[in-house]
């Protein structure tokens, strides 16, 4: 893919991850304004279509962001190019869906 397509696409996912991070840090607020314990926090999410798209949505943002800077940052620092580069953005981009996509399940999953 070339820097331009990239480029874009980092930002098209910092556009979409910006409002949800911020939905994230309001909710954070307000449950711990609230006295939440995690537990009542769960209770509230488990079997949540809603929180369980907000937040597969923004794993999948962020993924595909770092990623693509992980990406940068390997090939200016460690000078890794073609295949190896590839594979090293596709192995931390997928690594990142799995453990997030993990995360996501834990807090709303059924």
């Amino acid at each position: 893919m070339s820097t331009v397509r990239l480029s874009l696409w980092q930002r098209l996912t910092a556009m979409v991850m910006a409002p949800l991070v911020l939905g994230h840090l309001a909710m954070m607020i307000y449950a711990i304004q609230g006295g939440l314990t995690a537990a009542e926090i769960l209770s509230r999410t488990r079997g949540s279509l809603g929180w369980g798209l907000f937040y597969g949505l923004f794993v999948l943002a962020v993924s595909i962001h770092a990623a693509i800077g992980v990406r940068a940052i390997a090939e200016e620092w460690f000078k890794l190019k073609g295949m190896v580069l590839q594979t090293v953005t596709l192995a931390i981009g997928f690594g990142l869906l799995v453990l997030g996509g993990r995360a996501v399940f834990a807090v709303v999953g059924s």
